[in-house]
């Protein structure tokens, strides 16, 4: 099952369930009024079941705007979860090469705060690359999405923008680098966890578009990862809590060559089967 928030053309917003042919609405009920209370129910697929508006029609998709999958949850990241991750931020810092180097062996992984939810993209909505930075590029990945308990309840799909010079000339940059306005973007769904059953098998593509040409493309797959998703669970909830819940993107495995920069005007798609396509727009302040 995915779930979906969505606006329609007369700006009413909503909650729906998106099958082959659209997206059936929910009808908000009780204690459940939000994305948010779904997730944190005891089954949330059995609560989207019993919130399905019996009188609402199929909207097509086409006729709605996808919004991301968030409502006041924190956005927070993890690092150097792949062997080419790990090489790509050695390249970038060479003075701290030793550094990555030791967290990708080590069990504590590196976990950074990524986002707001006012500082995160929907599909179609755009993504930012920073002003003062000359080396940025999307960093796409497999998003777990947990509840308050910190339960992995579903999965949608992230775009960790980052600039890289910004963090290859002092690792102590990182939030620079990571955090700022539309700085991340998640969806166009959350796909539950029940609906899933072969995570390391998931397949994660992405396309950047230029002028009509394809600029850069690259393909992962979750199964290279080399942290579980116990693991990085574990240590984002020690002496941390999440009372909305949270959302915390895995790593990537797909990193462009050092002669690759993400310009205005650029078309980011990222893919994972059983999730669906992420589409955003690159623009600059």
């Amino acid at each position: 099952m995915r779930l979906v928030k969505y606006r329609l053309g007369s700006g009413q917003e909503g909650i729906g369930v998106w099958d082959d042919p659209g997206i059936r609405p929910l009808l908000p009920s009780g204690q459940f009024r939000s994305l948010t209370d779904i997730l944190e129910s005891e089954d949330p697929a059995g609560t989207a079941k019993f919130l399905l508006d019996p009188s609402a029609t199929f909207i097509p998709v086409e006729a709605v705007r996808l919004l991301a999958p968030v409502d006041r949850q924190e956005i927070w990241a993890a690092g150097v979860t792949y062997r080419r991750s790990r090489s790509a931020r050695m390249e970038e810092s060479q003075d701290a090469e030793d550094f990555y180097d030791k967290v990708y062996q080590s069990d504590r992984p590196e976990l950074f705060f990524k986002a707001t939810p006012h500082r995160t993209s929907g599909p179609d909505e755009p993504v930012r690359i920073r002003h003062d930075a000359t080396w940025n590029v999307p960093e796409p990945e497999l998003a777990l999405v947990l509840n308050s308990r910190l339960d992995l309840v579903g999965y949608t799909i992230g775009n960790d923008m980052s600039s890289r010079d910004i963090e290859g000339e002092n690792p102590l940059y990182l939030p620079q680098a990571k955090v700022y306005d539309a700085c991340c973007s998640l969806g166009p769904c959350i796909t539950l966890e029940s609906a899933l059953s072969d995570v390391g098998s998931l397949e994660i593509e992405l396309t950047v578009h230029r002028n009509g040409d394809v600029a850069f493309e690259g393909k992962t797959s979750v199964g290279q990862m080399a942290r579980s998703f116990d693991n990085l669970i574990d240590y984002l909830g020690r002496d941390n809590t999440f009372p909305d819940g949270v959302i915390l993107l895995t790593g990537t495995g797909i990193v462009p060559d050092s002669n690759f920069t993400l310009l205005p005007s650029d078309r980011i798609e990222i893919s994972i089967n059983g999730i669906g396509t992420l589409v955003n727009r690159v623009i600059q302040s």
